[in-house]
């Protein structure tokens, strides 16, 4: 299985860049990883609407070119579906059984998605309905596809 996540920015924290290396560095026995970073829109104080919608596009746009079509797309949203880790796991080992090769989980900007890409999207999935930042967000949905391998592997992890 290939999983790809695609990403809005950069990221600047070593720490955080320590603990993608570190979860990459674990999700190498379970599957093919690829991150991919778009550039990020500045966002101007107080954008009106409209100055939103043509970043969140123009950002979406970046994010497209990278997204194949043969691939199952699962954008984070917060009003996206709430899964437990067993249901993450057990999804994620469904669709590779049905013959899903390619995965690609997509996490937007400060601002969200794209229209267009939210039209692309085969599964929204949410962690929380609090708002996270994106670059803690990377961390966090590698852990739980880590965690997802394991349970699939039937091997232990920490609960």
């Amino acid at each position: 299985m290939k999983i790809t996540l695609i990403t809005v920015g950069k990221i600047k924290e070593k720490y955080l860049k320590d603990a993608i290396a570190e979860y990459s560095k674990r999700l190498s026995r379970y599957c093919k990883l690829e991150i991919i970073e778009v550039a990020d829109e500045k966002t101007p104080d107080n954008a009106s609407e409209t100055v939103e919608g043509g970043i969140r596009d123009k950002e979406g746009e970046r994010i497209l070119k990278y997204v194949k079509d043969d691939a199952y797309v699962v954008t984070l949203e917060i009003k996206g579906k709430l899964l437990t880790s067993e249901e993450l796991a057990e999804k994620i080992d469904k669709l590779g059984i049905q013959g899903t090769s390619h995965i690609i989980f997509i996490i937007g900007g400060s601002i969200g998605l794209g229209k267009e890409v939210l039209k692309r999207s085969d599964y929204a999935l949410s962690f929380s309905k609090m708002t996270f930042p994106h670059q803690l967000m990377r961390v966090i949905l590698l852990e739980q596809i880590y965690r997802s391998y394991r349970i699939i592997s039937h091997e232990p992890y920490h609960k």
